[in-house]
């Protein structure tokens, strides 16, 4: 089974926003060395805790350093930008680092309302125009049917990919011929029942075109599940943090959870967040992930691991690679 890495280069009450950054580059150079498939970063915007606002500069940097693995977006925020400028943007990541570049899409503000009323005028009004948009960057990205050249053209065009948590996103991947990616890990959507439709739906806008879904999921692994329930407590309480709008200070240590933890009386919302989640031993990770990519039919998993320490991380990779991935 193919696995990947998705990044949403968080920042620990440790680490500057340099410092995560520099970690994003490294994990996706371990990634490498693992043998995963991919690497996407995410955008996010006035998120403190959060430190890539443009992964389109952070590809640019990520692919110099790694030679292989395929590296993009997830997502580019398409309600925000134009489609001819996503396309020269992306032309020239592929003219750069040929064959490994990948434009996930999302329409999701990614941050505040502030700050999406800081980078665009119309960003409701484009998310409704969602659909040309995408369809603009399609014909971009293909190169038919445009006035334009999106320059310059690469030799191999990016792949493009719809990236969403719901049945809409799905059913509009399958109408324009896009690789799906659902996002199990921030969704409460039956993902199966999703995926399902998207590949019964799919029409191809290329010959010998397929449907082809990325699962993405939260995973933590380590050597013991008590070690891997104690890093995963940074990750629950930095979520809840998030959700009442206290989140900017960073991923808090495993001692910083513990402590926030005793003082919270709604253990509801950590079960509610741990059941998004696959904590646990390698072999408990590796029955858990077959049984979802079983269930779902998915092409690929993708995982997304937070935690307060880089080295929890990377080990927590490094398990799961060891499961799936031939050294």
């Amino acid at each position: 089974m193919k696995l990947s890495i998705l990044d949403q280069s968080p920042i620990s009450t440790n680490q500057t926003a340099n410092e995560a950054l520099q970690e994003s580059m490294n994990l996706a150079r371990i990634g490498e060395t693992l043998g995963y498939s991919r690497y996407w970063i995410a955008e996010h915007h006035a998120m403190p805790g959060l430190a890539c606002s443009a992964p389109e500069v952070m590809l640019g940097y990520i692919g110099a350093n790694t030679k292989n693995i395929r590296i993009g977006s997830g997502a580019v925020l398409l309600p925000y930008y134009k489609p001819y400028k996503v396309a020269e943007t992306y032309h020239m990541l592929s003219t750069l680092f040929p064959n490994r570049i990948d434009v996930g899409i999302g329409r999701a503000p990614g941050g505040p309302a502030e700050a999406s009323n800081a980078l665009s005028d119309n960003y409701l009004q484009n998310v409704y125009k969602m659909p040309d948009l995408v369809n603009e960057l399609i014909k971009y990205i293909d190169n038919e049917g445009t006035v334009l050249e999106a320059s310059p053209l690469p030799q191999i065009s990016p792949d493009l990919w719809m990236l969403g948590t719901s049945r809409k996103s799905g059913n509009f991947a399958a109408e324009n011929g896009l690789a799906y990616s659902f996002g199990q890990f921030m969704s409460d959507e039956n993902g199966a029942e999703i995926v399902q439709q998207y590949r019964q739906s799919f029409q191809p806008r290329k010959k010998g075109q397929k449907p082809y879904v990325i699962m993405a999921l939260s995973v933590i692994c380590a050597e013991t599940t008590q070690k891997a329930e104690e890093i995963a407590l940074s990750s629950i309480v930095w979520e809840l943090q998030n959700e009442s709008m206290e989140g900017n200070k960073g991923v808090p240590s495993v001692d910083e959870a513990k402590k926030i933890l005793l003082n919270l009386r709604n253990q509801k919302s950590i079960e509610r967040i741990k059941k998004k989640m696959i904590i646990g031993t390698p072999n408990e990770v590796k029955s858990k992930i077959l049984e979802i990519q079983s269930h779902v039919l998915a092409d690929e998993i993708m995982i997304v691991t937070i935690t307060y320490s880089s080295k929890d991380k990377h080990q927590s990779y490094r398990l799961i690679a060891e499961q799936f991935i031939k050294l």
